[in-house]
């Protein structure tokens, strides 16, 4: 098993999608005796472009925390992000929702699709809201509906879809505008074992085939262990990184966390 733990640093890497220099999340306030919850307790970390990184913590850790403030939709009490080149300390809502439209894509346990709408239109729909359009849209779309299997289900709505199939298109409405980085909670929670093994091979083609980057954070093993790199948090620190992880390491370096 081969684990390092997360080590401080100064400056953003350019090789990084995404970073956090000292993330530091509370919630209340001491002085009203409320009690004071440290989710995040100064966090540094670089997430590496083009990879698949995987988020692993008891309920808890702050895995979610530390998503939720890398991808701008929750504000750090302390600490630093970089998002694609973008410091997002300082961003006004406005600025922050054109970012996340811009250069966020997002996949969630809930499908959150439009059910009026067939696979296509939901899958187009975000893009053409930002204003996409033409033969690069055109081209990204053929390019990911094909990587991820779905030219045969375009027309079809989601209620015709296997849930499965249904977190497919979600996968390809995050892919389609190119984002720098995906951002995906719990995407198989809702999902068999079949799917989710489906679903999380296609994650990890997105990154193969389309240079994509993907962080996801999960609590389960077998999720984790599609992934390039997994982090590990507890009490919201990073405990661990693994790299390559099987689900031995992932048991062990788990265990050790807890040790």
């Amino acid at each position: 098993m081969t684990t390092t733990s997360a080590t401080s640093a100064t400056s953003v890497t350019t090789t990084s999608a995404a970073s956090a220099r000292g993330l530091t999340r509370t919630y209340g306030r001491g002085d009203r005796g409320d009690l004071v919850v440290h989710a995040l307790r100064g966090v540094d970390l670089d997430l590496p472009a083009g990879r698949f990184t995987a988020i692993m913590g008891p309920s808890g850790s702050g895995k979610s925390t530390l998503m939720h403030c890398l991808a701008g939709l929750d504000q750090p009490t302390a600490g630093e992000v970089v998002v694609a080149g973008q410091r997002l300390e300082g961003l006004t809502d406005d600025e922050l929702t054109r970012f996340r439209r811009d250069r966020v894509g997002f996949v969630f346990q809930a499908f959150n699709l439009l059910p009026m709408l067939t696979a296509e239109q939901n899958i187009r729909l975000p893009a053409e809201l930002a204003g996409r359009s033409g033969r690069d849209l055109r081209e990204r779309f053929d390019r990911v509906v094909d990587t991820l299997g779905l030219r045969d289900r375009l027309a079809h709505r989601p209620a015709e879809l296997s849930g499965g199939q249904q977190q497919r298109v979600a996968v390809a409405r995050a892919l389609v505008g190119d984002p720098a980085i995906v951002f995906a909670d719990e995407p198989t929670g809702n999902l068999d074992s079949a799917a989710s093994a489906e679903v999380l091979g296609f994650l990890r083609r997105s990154v193969r085939e389309l240079g994509q980057t993907v962080v996801m954070v999960t609590h389960e093993l077998e999720a984790a262990s599609y992934a390039d790199d997994v982090v590990i948090l507890g009490d919201g620190r990073i405990t661990a990184r693994l790299a390559a992880p099987t689900r031995d390491a992932l048991l062990a370096a788990l265990k050790g966390r807890a040790a």
